[in-house]
């Protein structure tokens, strides 16, 4: 065999045997396209409808982090809903642990297409609902388990929102970030698996202390 010529080692044979350093900018720029192209045809037609400051990009739950939000809302019963369900595992698993009805809201219709495969791949095709709707439009009155995993710059518009809208026993489990105006009634995990739970009615409790301890 020829001896190598310098730098060979490091960026490769130029025979193709390993990338060399055009071969190394080439699969990065494959990449980003590759990664751009999903972006446009799976994850954006959602969000075109959506203010960019309330846009929250789609990042799948791992298993623990599901684990640990079910956790918190074991043993209640009520309408569970999950804003932003994004491929469905949590309301497939928060109907497998008995919420029922359970509901997710996502407005791109490929993670719908998704949900809906997971469902019938589980065995609830027509038992668990996942319904093209804008979170920030529906009427949370009648749900008594909300799960959000969201964005923190989500969170404080949400927060007006639930605090609005949600019945005095209802329980808000949020994933990856907690709320930052709310004191958690529990929470469980570490790190990117931590959830926090929130009862509603020590959340408006509170929320009523603090208003009556401001000055006017």
């Amino acid at each position: 065999e020829e001896p190598e010529e310098p730098g060979e080692a490091a960026w490769g044979r130029r025979d193709g045997g390993e990338l060399g350093g055009r071969g190394l900018l080439e699969l990065a720029v494959a990449s980003g396209v590759v990664a751009w192209a999903t972006w446009a045809v799976l994850l954006m037609p959602g969000f075109r409808r959506v203010p960019l400051r309330l846009q929250v990009p789609y990042q799948p739950s791992g298993p623990q982090q599901v684990a640990n939000a079910l956790e918190l809302l074991r043993g209640r019963t009520g309408k569970t809903v999950d804003l932003g369900s994004g491929d469905g595992r949590l309301v497939v698993e928060a109907y497998k642990q008995g919420l029922r009805p359970a509901v997710g809201y996502e407005l791109n219709p490929w993670l719908l297409c998704l949900s809906n495969y997971r469902a019938w791949k589980a065995g609830y095709h027509g038992k668990v609902s996942f319904l093209k709707k804008d979170l920030w439009k529906v009427n949370l009155s009648d749900c008594y388990n909300v799960i959000v995993f969201l964005a923190p710059s989500v969170k404080p518009p949400l927060a007006t929102k639930l605090l609005a809208e949600l019945p005095d026993e209802a329980r808000v489990v949020a994933g990856r970030f907690p709320f930052p105006s709310w004191t958690p009634a529990s929470t469980l995990g570490q790190g990117l698996e931590q959830v926090w739970a929130y009862d509603m009615k020590e959340v408006r409790r509170a929320a009523q202390s603090r208003a009556e301890g401001s000055p006017v």
